[in-house]
């Protein structure tokens, strides 16, 4: 069997974004945290990053006044290659609209598919603001054309009716903070994909996120759920960072954390 490799791209693409703009400035900051000579490149598990299969891709390009249409073909077709290539792809938003074309390009390749959504939000909206392809919707999207076999949302604490007849709809396992508990199992068979909002984190823990609510996980907790993944991780996405809404540097610190691990894990 082949070992893994990871291939990091960035996707500074937030034009899908409600009420604050701001995400497709994260992943140049998230780079800069990740290897920062404040810290090492060396994951809780005992990797080097600076030493391991990880190749960064760069960022896409994204033009100002372009359709959604060819933002969204240019994010599916980028991932696509790299699934492709053989590579597991980790995606640094970039708003979370990204994850519905990404799913597109990486679906192919896996046709069982287990999708892991960290977020304060479900994200499950038919449409919000009159934009079926708005950051509040990418998972609606995902479900309506079978792109996850099974989809497991946790940290959700803002779900509305209209996003819980949603999620009945579309059999989404939803597991709301108010009902999490640390060690709750969650059951996964592989191959699974994980996609991190920055904001299921308690905000006062990385406050540079465009959409605060209070109530969330701490750094440890999320860190125990990407590290107790036991199933193969094939595929990620870390998105919401909104890097101008703190300028203390902190969140993006975060945020370099979590796709340490998350790397760490996806080449185990």
């Amino acid at each position: 069997m082949t070992a893994p490799r990871v291939a990091l791209l960035g996707i500074p693409h937030d034009a899908s974004s409600s009420f604050l703009r701001g995400a497709a400035g994260a992943p140049g900051a998230i780079r800069e945290a990740l290897w920062t000579e404040a810290g090492n490149s060396w994951t809780e598990g005992g990797i080097d990053l600076r030493e391991a299969p990880l190749e960064d891709e760069g960022d896409l390009w994204f033009v100002d006044g372009e359709s959604g249409e060819e933002a969204r073909g240019r994010i599916e077709g980028a991932v696509e290659r790299i699934a492709a290539s053989g590579r597991r792809p980790l995606l640094l938003g970039g708003d979370h609209s990204i994850t519905y074309p990404a799913l597109r390009g990486f679906r192919p390749r896996h046709p069982r598919l287990t999708v892991v959504h960290l977020d304060a939000h479900p994200d499950l909206y038919d449409e919000f603001e009159g934009d079926r392809y708005s950051h509040a919707c990418p998972f609606a999207r995902v479900m309506e054309e079978g792109l996850a076999d099974r989809l497991v949302q946790v940290g959700i604490r803002t779900i509305n009716g209209h996003q819980r007849e949603q999620a009945r709809r579309f059999g989404v396992e939803v597991i709301e903070m108010k009902d999490w508990r640390e060690g709750h199992p969650l059951g996964l068979e592989g191959p699974v994909y994980l996609s991190l909002d920055l904001d299921v984190l308690e905000p006062g823990l990385a406050p540079g996120i465009s959409h605060r609510e209070p109530g969330g996980m701490t750094v440890r907790q999320v860190l125990s759920i990407i590290q107790g993944i036991e199933a193969p991780l094939v595929g990620a996405d870390l998105v919401e960072l909104n890097p101008a809404n703190d300028g203390t540097g902190i969140s993006a610190a975060v945020a370099a954390k979590l796709v340490k691990e998350i790397v760490g894990r996806m080449l185990t």
